[in-house]
Parts: structure tokens; sequence; C-alpha cells
């Protein structure tokens, strides 16, 4: 059986039941290796029986010791709660995003097949090239390579989209047909993946290879729980990537159809992110400062999560990778736990490594310095009008750009807007 991406980026044998769209009021914020690449080996179980191979004995120790050892680390201090019970995920990460502290973490470096996690790093890598109102005609040729079964948001051949329009389709229905349209527009698929391999070396995040841009299984294509977090992080600083995560929903172009007076009029449909946590699922609810990431499934992969979310002053990130429990929207369902547990846990646990900052930290530094003043600018404008953003209301307001030093370094962490007292507007019926 080939290895397929659903169009919703969820296991086909668990279709996720629909409802009605939710559009929250999402704040974008913020913002050496021994262990042998281990998608031959593995297969993710549906059922939770299949036996699956355990980690390296050693990985990585990059961001610390600890996380280069099998099993979960944790140093727990006075009054710090347990870890939650039922963790299937075979890897996973709770970090501070402000400082960079890991709080707890299972298995960090493991390297596994990271489904469309990966299109982190993609957006990443390729968001800075590509002016987001430039418009391009996709050609048939543009859309060649996609795996079988790939996740899919409808880009048509012989239709203009603006690039705007494809991270839409790429971050809100995980579309490895937008992925592979950027990559053309980026020079083609091989560029692509070269240079989406350079930036993950230049953020430290030296367990990931890439083979495809779109995280589609490959043999050889691997990434971390903590190198996914390390692309989160970095994504974060750029004001389109946190846009883009935090969408609940959009309309994104269709075909052409002819109106009464026989007028050509382009269609729009409604898309809305697979990111369950932002937007919830039967019998799973929106997560309390939720802004984002991205999630992910392949058959080799299972599921996988990187997440990030506010409460007060603490902002954290928390990555799951194929846990293991077959139980429907099992990965946010962890996340949602190792969430509640980093924020309660926060301020009484010792860190047991870092999330490491860029090799070229700091040529950020002027960046982030630039984007804080357009962020002032922008807010001072977006503060006289209603705003409302594609599917995205700003409830409580734009506050301006604040700058924090992170993980002791020049790497900084943009954030506009306050997460904690999110107000969903669901639609009326």
């Amino acid at each position: 059986m080939p290895a397929s991406l659903t169009a919703s980026g969820h296991p086909p044998s668990r279709p996720p039941r629909r409802r009605l769209a939710i559009a929250v009021a999402a704040a974008a914020l913020l913002p050496a290796l021994t262990a042998a690449p281990a998608h031959a080996l593995l297969r993710a179980p549906h059922d939770g029986k299949e036996k699956q191979p355990g980690p390296p004995a050693k990985m990585s120790s990059i961001g610390g010791k600890r996380l280069s050892r099998p099993g979960t680390q944790v140093q727990l201090g006075p009054g710090a709660p347990k870890l939650p019970k039922k963790l299937s995920g075979r890897s996973w990460v709770v970090a501070d995003a402000e400082s960079g502290d890991i709080l707890a973490a299972h298995n960090a470096h493991w390297r596994l097949p990271p489904a469309s996690t990966l299109k982190m790093l993609f957006a990443d890598t390729v968001l800075p090239e590509l002016p987001k109102n430039q418009k391009h005609k996709v050609l048939l040729s543009d859309l060649e390579g996609m795996g079988e079964g790939s996740s899919q948001v409808g880009v048509k051949e012989n239709y203009t989209y603006s690039v705007h329009d494809l991270w839409l389709g790429v971050f809100l229905r995980s579309g490895n047909d937008a992925v592979h349209v950027l990559s053309a527009m980026n020079g083609g698929k091989e560029k692509t993946v070269q240079d989406m391999q350079a930036h993950a070396q230049e953020l430290n995040a030296l367990d990931t290879h890439v083979v495809t841009p779109d995280g589609y299984d490959e043999k050889g294509q691997v990434s971390s729980a903590y190198d996914l977090t390390l692309f989160a992080r970095s994504g974060l600083q750029k004001s389109d990537f946190r846009e883009y995560c935090s969408t609940a929903t959009a309309s994104f172009p269709g075909g052409m159809k002819k109106d009464k007076k026989t007028k050509k009029k382009r269609e729009s449909f409604a898309i809305q992110n697979t990111n369950r946590l932002l937007t919830g699922d039967f019998g799973l609810e929106p997560y309390e400062g939720i802004a984002g990431v991205k999630n992910g499934y392949t058959s080799h992969a299972g599921s996988t999560f990187t997440g990030v979310a506010q409460r007060g002053d603490r902002v954290l990130l928390v990555t799951v990778m194929n846990p293991s429990d077959g139980e429907h929207n099992e990965v946010y369902k962890e996340t949602a736990r190792l969430f509640d547990w980093g924020f309660e846990a926060a301020g009484k646990v010792e860190p047991i490594g870092k999330l490491v900052p860029p090799q070229g930290a700091a040529k950020q530094v002027a960046g982030a310095k630039g984007e804080a003043r357009r962020d002032r600018t922008r807010a001072s404008v977006a503060s006289s009008q209603e705003r409302e953003s594609r599917g995205m209301w700003m409830a409580l307001g734009v506050t301006g750009a604040a700058l924090v030093a992170l993980a002791g370094a020049v790497l900084l962490v943009h954030r506009r807007w306050p997460l904690p007292e999110l107000v969903r507007r669901r639609p009326r019926g």
C-alpha cells in the first residue's frame, strides 16, 4: 500500500466529522548526529497494537546532553505537577517559546518521518522569497511529481493564483499542489529542497534530511520533534507566517462561471484549517490561546503536530510525533495535555535542554527590529479601523510590537497581539 496523505491531512481510516466552520480570533505572536534514519523501519499503527521499533540508544546532544538520551526527560521541582498519563507519542517536546527552555521531552532527537509538519520549514524558507501579491498562471509542469493520494487545496492548471492564495492553501489545507506551484516559482523542486536543507542547517536543525518540499513520504526524509519546534519558532518570527498559521477559515479561488449576463466570473470556495486545536472538531474544542502552527499525517509518519499557545505572559511550543494510541484526534489530545502540563509546570521545573539559536542569529536582529517598526506602523493604522482578515478577527486589537530576547542569544520574537483571552465569533445559523 503506497504511502499517502489525505486531503484533510488526517488518517484516511478515521475521517474527521465536519462541523460548522469556526472563525477564531487568533493572534500571531512571537514569535553531530549518531542516529540512523528510521523511515525504512517505521510504520504507523492504526490500532495501537502493532509493535514499533524503539528509539536509538544515543541521539544528538544539540540543545543539551539529556536530549541525547532515549525516553522521557524531565526534572520536577517543588510543587511541579507530574507529566500527563497516556502519552503515546513516539517523540515530543514541550518548550518555552521565548526563553527557549525545554521543560520536558521524550526522544526529542529521534529522527522520524515528519509528514506535513515539514511544510513549516518550507514556509520559513520560501516565504521571504516571493512577494505575497505576486501572481502566477499555473502550468501542468508545476503540478507534476505529487505523490499518490497527496492532500490538495484545489489548484488548477491554466488558472492564475496569487502567492497569498497559495500560502493559504499550504497552511489551511496542507495542499501539496500549492507547495509544488510555490516551489516552481522558487526555481523548481530541486532548488527548493536544497534551500530547505541549507536553512535547516542554518537553524541547527541537524536531525532533518529533506527529500520533498511537501513532507510526502520518501525514503530518507526525516526530522525530529526538536527540529520541528525550531522550525516553528523560526517561522513565527515572520508576520506572514504568523498570519497564515493562525487563520481558521478563508476563501480560495475556484473556477470560472458565467452569470446571467454571460459574463465570466471567478468563483471561490471556503477552506478551513485542518489544525483541530485551532478550529475544533467533533468532541474536541479549540484550545484556549492556540495560534497555530501545523499538523500532518502520512502512513509512515502517523499523525504529527506542532502547536503554539499563550496563557498570561507564558508562550509555549509543543510538538508531538506519531502517537501509537489509535484514538481519533489523539495527536491533538496529547498536545493539549502537554500544553496544560507546561503552563502549570512552568517555573516549577528545571529545564532539561534548550532550543538553540540559528547559526546566523546576529543577522536576524536587524531584520527583527525592522519588522517591529513595520508592525508598529501597521498597528497604528489597524487600530483605527475594523479589521477582518481572511477568516480571522482580531478581537483584542493590535497592541504594537515588543521584542523579547530568546535563549540568552540575539534571536528575537515578536508579540504583536495578546493571546490569552481569545474571543471566538461563531457564524449564526
